[in-house]
């Protein structure tokens, strides 16, 4: 899969590089954040910028992610979501639980960046 992390300031982001992320992807992105947030990071940002597609498994592992990060007193938030990613994490409430911005710049400064 195609990803970068980095970080800007106290804030780790993990940048998708991907078009479309789906189940044969899933496995090496969920790795990465897990493995920040299971390494002391509580500020996670998933940039999605790129992504136009997301499949029933990125719904579910998203979800996991956020329980992880919840679990570990940390916070994981979405940035760069286009429009039809938006629409599928309505339908399936997952704007409920993980905060989704438009752009990163909106996303760091609601982490305190």
């Amino acid at each position: 899969m195609n990803m970068t992390t980095e970080s800007i300031g106290d804030v780790a982001i993990v940048r998708v590089s991907e078009t479309r992320l789906m189940y044969p992807l899933l496995s090496e992105f969920a790795d990465a954040v897990t493995a920040l947030i299971k390494s002391g990071e509580r500020k996670v940002l998933i940039d999605l910028a790129p992504v136009v597609y997301v499949d029933s498994a990125s719904i579910g592992c998203l979800m996991d992610l956020y329980r992880q990060a919840n679990a570990a007193g940390a916070t994981l938030k979405l940035s760069g979501v286009q429009k039809r990613v938006t629409t599928m994490l309505t339908m399936t409430g997952v704007q409920q639980f993980i905060d989704v911005h438009g752009d990163e710049q909106a996303a760091l400064e609601t982490l305190g960046e």
